[in-house]
């Protein structure tokens, strides 16, 4: 799966080659096609373990012990750390570029990343509403919104050649927790 990754996040669907992931995975060209049926299986298998390993980057074990103002600063940086590491940002840039060619590869990609990473910011306001943190009808909305502001237009700027601006990020992430608080701390 390393060779397939390394091929198709380099040279993009039409640029990698069966013949040399298979090459550098050291097996034959009808295993790959034995085990994935097609090379399109093979890039949305390719897609799914590079989501496995960005999901091993983001550790949270550390926001799930603190007040939700804590957890949401801690949250956002690290959700800010994340994004803003070069090979994600290629990599968000490829999936991109291939979705044009094929929608299911970005779907399976939303699936995989973004969508999981939502599930588990709205279980966590779920909880902090069941506890009496926030005041809030709609956890996934409300993860969303905190998601959006978090990454305001750091991400846009990163995805087109910016660089990472760590102070103004640090200042994004307060923004977005004071904002969500604002709107939907508890009022007791």
């Amino acid at each position: 799966m390393d060779a397939a990754c390394s091929a198709f996040f380099a040279h993009g669907f039409e640029g990698a080659s069966i013949e040399a992931i298979a090459a550098d995975a050291g097996v034959s060209k009808v295993t790959v096609y034995n085990h994935f049926g097609t090379k399109q299986a093979l890039l949305g298998a390719a897609v799914e373990a590079e989501c496995e390993k960005m999901r091993d980057h983001l550790d949270f074990s550390h926001v799930f012990d603190a007040p939700i103002r804590k957890k949401l600063e801690r949250l956002g940086a690290a959700f800010q750390q994340f994004l803003s590491r070069p090979e994600i940002v290629t990599f968000d840039r490829r999936i991109a570029a291939e979705s044009e060619r094929d929608p299911e590869i970005g779907r399976a990609f939303l699936e995989a990343g973004p969508r999981r990473m939502k599930v588990m910011l709205a279980m966590m306001i779920g909880h902090a509403v069941a506890a009496g943190e926030l005041e809030v009808d709609d956890p996934e909305m409300a993860a969303e919104q905190f998601a959006s502001m978090c990454k305001g237009m750091g991400e846009m700027e990163r995805r087109y050649g910016c660089d990472a601006d760590p102070e103004r990020d640090t200042q994004r992430i307060a923004a977005a927790v004071e904002t969500f608080m604002r709107a939907y701390g508890a009022k007791n």
